[in-house]
């Protein structure tokens, strides 16, 4: 039987140790909690101190997921439905999207820029500052933070990846079916940041009379 060296087995344990304090470095930092509106609100920050049913969560940045999700996703679709309000403000908005897209999630899209779109706005989060998701009716997080809007899609029960999609079997003697054109090249995700990111709407967005 072969024996470990204790100087081997110290430094494998160090090894072991320094990784999953990288590890855990790495996570993100997620607050979920209840405002004194009834809204639940995911936010890298602290909540403030009239706040209830305060939770801290840690998000790994690195998760995958395998199975088919199509039942998951019809549940979380018609239980908290997607809203993404937003409008041209180039990359920002464009890895907004993205990450919704990603996931294969189904989103309604409002824009912004438009006075039923900044009607609407106002009316949810009291400013007239873009990305927005909303998940159902009370999830609500102003500005992109992917960290933070991968929280509230996972409470809502979304699968972390789209659905696997099998191919049907052709009738023996069919003809082949053409190839697919090739997708579209997705956005870039978001890089990892603590900070949430808004942008203002053009003209403050308001409605006009």
């Amino acid at each position: 039987m072969a024996r470990v060296s204790p100087r081997i087995a110290l430094v494998c344990g160090v090894a072991a140790a320094t990784i999953a304090v990288c590890a855990a470095a790495q996570a993100q930092q997620v607050y979920r909690y209840v405002d004194k509106d009834g809204r639940t609100i995911y936010t890298d920050r602290p909540p403030p101190s009239d706040s209830k049913e305060v939770q801290a969560k840690r998000l790994s940045p690195n998760f995958i997921e395998n199975n088919d999700a199509s039942m998951a996703l019809t549940q979380a679709a018609q239980r908290y439905p997607v809203t993404l309000y937003t409008f041209a403000c180039g990359t920002l908005c464009q890895n907004a999207e993205a990450l919704l897209n990603r996931r294969g999630i189904p989103f309604s899209t409002v824009n912004v820029e438009e006075q039923k779109g900044a009607e609407a706005l106002q009316k949810l989060t009291g400013a007239q500052q873009a990305p927005v998701l909303q998940v159902g009716d009370k999830l609500i997080a102003k500005g992109f933070n992917e960290a933070r809007w991968t929280a509230m899609l996972d409470d809502a029960g979304y699968p972390k990846s789209p659905a696997r999609r099998v191919a049907a079997k052709a009738p023996a003697g069919a003809a082949p079916p053409a190839a697919p054109a090739a997708p579209a090249t997705p956005a870039p995700p978001a890089p990892p940041t603590e900070a949430t990111q808004a942008v203002a709407v053009p003209g403050g967005g308001y409605p006009k009379n």
